[in-house]
């Protein structure tokens, strides 16, 4: 299938990555060269716009940074509304506003597109090996076209519903994560002050009822005081701020929600934006 995908980051590298390794057409557009450098080397082939990057092609998945790049990728001037082939296949796989998605869908259909909100779990390393889990909003036969592409990227797909629905989980998902996020640091602070030997904490408690992703893949560079992002401190907090939006919109309480937006904002007023959200763990030294 000839494929264009547009925003090449950590994930979307992982993702397009293991397209072309499942032999996919894969064209590519980012705002920086370098940033698709491995990509190249495997055989994708870089456009220097989004109109020479959707040409021809059967589906496009759109990986960018905020809401507002998603906006502007699909309704600004040199975008996929403009450009992008009538009836090809959207995949918007950015973690956005669940509003966003519902709109884009409702303009996206008025202009003949088929249009998925398909936000992805499993960090970089699920990106890398295409063992994500992704959360697909839209009409069920788009689902099912779009199958043979999810396939490569993720091990668990499941089809939450109408437009938006794909986002609405995603921020269930990142609700999740940001308390478990709070609980892991407490818990590793907490063996570490009281003069234990916190890998060996580690191996116990991942294993029992305390266990989490978080706690097995993050739980490690925390010990190691590795910061490298999988997925940026800036990153998790914009999907915190939307969290809280559409709580706010349904009048719902979320005091645990609220608590983590302030210690990665607080994060992010240290210089510590373009560091993994790991790093929290190394922002409660300051706390101390």
């Amino acid at each position: 299938m000839n494929i264009a995908f547009i925003g090449t980051g950590v994930m979307g590298r992982g993702m397009a990555s293991q397209l072309l390794s499942q032999g996919h057409q894969v064209s590519i557009y980012t705002r920086t060269k370098t940033k698709a450098a491995s990509l190249i080397e495997k055989g994708a082939e870089w456009k220097e716009t989004i109109k020479a990057c959707v040409k021809d092609v059967d589906a496009v998945i759109t990986m960018v940074g905020y809401p507002d790049d998603v906006d502007d990728v699909y309704r600004g001037k040199q975008g996929l509304f403009r450009y992008a082939p009538k009836g090809s296949l959207l995949i918007d796989m950015t973690t956005s506003s669940p509003t966003l998605a519902k709109a884009l869908y409702k303009e996206a259909a008025e202009l003949k597109f088929r249009l998925l909100d398909a936000p992805v779990s499993g960090g970089d390393i699920g990106a890398k090996n295409g063992t994500l889990s992704i959360m697909v909003g839209g009409q069920a036969a788009d689902v099912q076209a779009a199958m043979p592409i999810l396939e490569c990227m993720g091990e668990k797909i499941i089809h939450q519903g109408v437009a938006g629905a794909g986002q609405t989980t995603k921020m269930a998902n990142q609700i999740a994560i940001a308390s478990n996020m709070m609980g892991v640091v407490e818990a590793l602070r907490f063996a570490e002050a009281s003069g234990l030997d916190t890998s060996n904490v580690l191996k116990s408690i991942e294993t029992g009822a305390a266990g989490s992703w978080s706690l097995s893949n993050l739980g490690p560079r925390m010990l190691k005081g590795d910061t490298a992002p999988g997925f940026y401190v800036e990153h998790f907090l914009k999907d915190l701020r939307i969290a809280l939006e559409e709580a706010k919109k349904l009048d719902l309480p979320t005091p645990g929600l609220e608590q983590a937006t302030s210690l990665y904002e607080g994060m992010l007023e240290n210089g510590m934006g373009q560091l993994g959200t790991q790093a929290l763990y190394a922002y409660y030294q300051n706390l101390s």
